[in-house]
């Protein structure tokens, strides 16, 4: 019997992934990435972020071709497609499946007073027993603003989508979404376990312009035969699986029971735990949405802390500070050269928008303590990475307070878990373990394309040859050092809030 495979998507804001996994080994043989260089936000006005979808199919049609040059024959034998991507952003559509307008993606901050009105007005406890969330900066509160702001717009609106959600329209043809997704755009009512009818009508938007659901694990279409033929597919594969970048995150790391907790640190920085209590955070800066494995008689909830800016400032860093002269891997080497708390300089990492552990506060990015005389790139470079982490945990701090106890993390070996200075920030300030493993969320996506299509009888299998590939221990001679570097940290952050 001929080997088959899975293909996952991941449909990021920095660029698009995709890998092919053989079923039965659970080998990633075939991996790429479009385009090179982060993908660009446009921002015409300050605190916006967007990005055409037709940008992210491109990339899409040139990383799978990547696959095909590596292994053509491995891409025809593909048995079903999985898809992650970019949480919270917002796609509209016409009748004809035309996109109306750029999509308005996670990091844009317009809708804020948006949802903060819809928090007071349809009632904070109610916000927050039935959507777990405020509506805050989210997917609904996106429409609304379309809906004043671009009335001519909206008129011809036929469907919402989440980005997954247009990627997969591409594929099959066919627009659906999944409770997940609704979850997460703040549609779902968890006490009813339907869209919600209240919100809806607060933001008098008509339900018809919600996709009808699918499972998050199942056949929600079929690959067109045109389509399969421009990417070198076999037509009538099935599209088995869909999640947000996060949730997805965390099934590609296997955390899918309560208490397991994921953490990834890319464009942004994101704790996410798994819980079977109805959890949330009062003041709506940690978030809870229904887990990939979510149902209503069995519900798990993700509990998500997100930090907007993780990677991209990393990223800005060496693009404009210093003008691309050193490698990620050599901007590492330089943070080392620093001691633990950079001798006194703080980074504040909240330059990418309306940052949710601030209660949505746009404070911008913070440099800070520099003395000329002293401090050199070396403790600039070092201090935005312990930023970050130090970023992380305040927003752990409020899960913690929630109830959630995080001994352990899993995270990919990529991004920002490539720096030993982060890795060591991390487990000595959090005090938590960490695992690392060799997967991605492209990686992720093709195995839950496994579930979803029957290639795999259950999550178990699917992950059995999932391999962990370094542990980080909290080292207690240098937790006090992190520890006072933290509370230093803070003390900065508190007077700009």
């Amino acid at each position: 019997m001929p080997a088959t495979y899975l293909l996952g998507y991941d449909i990021g804001s920095s660029s698009i992934k995709a890998s092919l996994v053989q079923s039965d080994s659970g080998k990633i043989i075939a991996s790429a990435t479009s385009p090179d260089k982060e993908l660009p936000m446009d921002a015409p006005q300050e605190g916006w972020a967007e990005q055409h979808p037709d940008l992210w199919w491109e990339h899409l049609v040139k990383a799978t071709h990547q696959l095909r040059q590596a292994n053509a024959e491995a891409l025809k034998q593909v048995a079903a497609i999985g898809i992650s991507y970019q949480m919270h952003g917002l796609v509209v559509v016409d009748k004809n499946q035309q996109v109306l307008r750029p999509s308005i993606i996670w990091c844009d901050s317009r809708a804020v007073q948006t949802g903060e009105q819809a928090f007071n007005e349809l009632g904070q406890d109610w916000c927050l027993s039935h959507l777990l969330n405020s509506p805050g900066n989210f997917t609904a509160s996106k429409l609304r603003w379309v809906q004043a702001n671009e009335p001519q717009i909206y008129e011809q609106i036929h469907k919402i989508m989440l980005p997954g959600d247009y990627i997969a329209m591409k594929l099959t043809g066919e627009i659906n979404t999944t409770v997940s997704g609704l979850s997460e755009g703040i549609f779902w009512d968890f006490k009813s376990d339907s869209p919600s009818d209240k919100l809806l009508d607060y933001y008098q938007i008509d339900q018809s312009l919600i996709p009808e659901q699918v499972p998050t694990f199942g056949e929600q279409g079929k690959v067109q035969y045109g389509v399969a033929e421009e990417l070198g597919l076999s037509a009538n594969i099935p599209v088995a699986y869909r999640a947000g970048d996060q949730p997805n995150n965390a099934l590609s790391l296997n955390v899918l029971k309560p208490g397991e907790v994921a953490t990834t640190a890319g464009t942004s920085g994101v704790i996410y735990g798994v819980s079977d209590q109805l959890e949330y955070d009062s003041q709506s800066r940690v978030n809870s949405f229904a887990h990939v494995n979510y149902s209503q008689d069995e519900p798990r909830y993700g509990i998500l802390a997100c930090v907007n800016g993780t990677g991209i400032l990393n990223s800005w860093l060496k693009h404009q500070l210093l003008l691309d002269r050193l490698s990620y891997e050599e901007m590492n080497q330089r943070a080392q050269q620093a001691p633990i708390g950079s001798a006194g300089v703080v980074v504040l990492p909240f330059g990418n928008g309306a940052e949710r552990p601030l209660a949505n506060a746009e404070i911008g990015a913070q440099i800070g303590g520099v003395e000329f005389n002293t401090h050199n790139t070396s403790h600039i470079l070092r201090a935005a990475q312990e930023g970050i982490v130090f970023a992380l945990k305040y927003s752990l701090d409020i899960m913690e307070a929630m109830g959630m106890e995080v001994n352990c993390v899993k995270a990919g070996k990529a991004n920002m878990f490539l720096s030993p200075i982060f890795r060591e920030a991390f487990a000595n300030t959090t005090g938590a373990t960490i695992e690392l493993y060799d997967t991605d969320g492209a990686a992720g996506a093709a195995r839950g394309a496994g579930i979803g299509s029957g290639e795999y009888a259950n999550p178990e299998e699917a992950f059995a040859h999932l391999q962990q590939i370094d542990q980080i221990e909290p080292d207690s001679d240098k937790q006090s050092a992190y520890a006072e570097a933290y509370e230093h940290w803070l003390e900065a952050l508190n007077q700009h809030l």
